[in-house]
């Protein structure tokens, strides 16, 4: 079984695949986390080199989340399944929280059509987004 620090490389890897593949410019998420890009750089290099990742310190994390550099569902990524970083409301927007409920209810009744990827049944890919939508809904309430 590989180490932590193989599995966090292989998973800022992966980050940094879904970064190119949003279009998020790492000069703003260095700009935006105050980290320097040079420094991202190590953490998050180009997938078509060979160059291993540094592991990223938990102050590398800090920032990027301080600094709304990353979506938390990419931050996310480097923990273990299951878990997801969300931030919690200082109060709570009720709102808010009705949004949230409609938007993950809405999300289960696309999943539960007979026109979608599984039928009846939750497919792998909309589990994903139920599961982000839950955990929104964690979040706000």
């Amino acid at each position: 079984m590989p180490d932590a620090n193989d599995i966090v490389r292989q998973r800022q890897c992966d980050i940094r695949r879904e970064i190119d593949r949003r279009g998020i410019a790492l000069k703003a998420v260095a700009f935006d986390s105050g980290i320097p890009y040079e420094t991202l750089l190590t953490y998050f290099p180009n997938p078509e080199g060979s160059r291993k990742p540094a592991v990223m310190p938990v102050s590398a994390v800090y920032a990027i989340l301080h600094g709304k550099a990353l979506p938390g569902d990419l931050v996310s990524l480097l923990l273990p399944s299951g878990w997801q970083l969300i931030q919690v409301p200082e109060e709570v927007d009720h709102d808010e929280v009705e949004r949230a409920c409609r938007e993950f209810l809405d999300e289960k009744g696309k999943a539960h059509r007979v026109d979608s990827p599984a039928g009846r049944d939750i497919a792998a890919c909309e589990d994903g987004k139920l599961r982000t939508k839950a955990a929104r809904l964690r979040a706000v309430a």
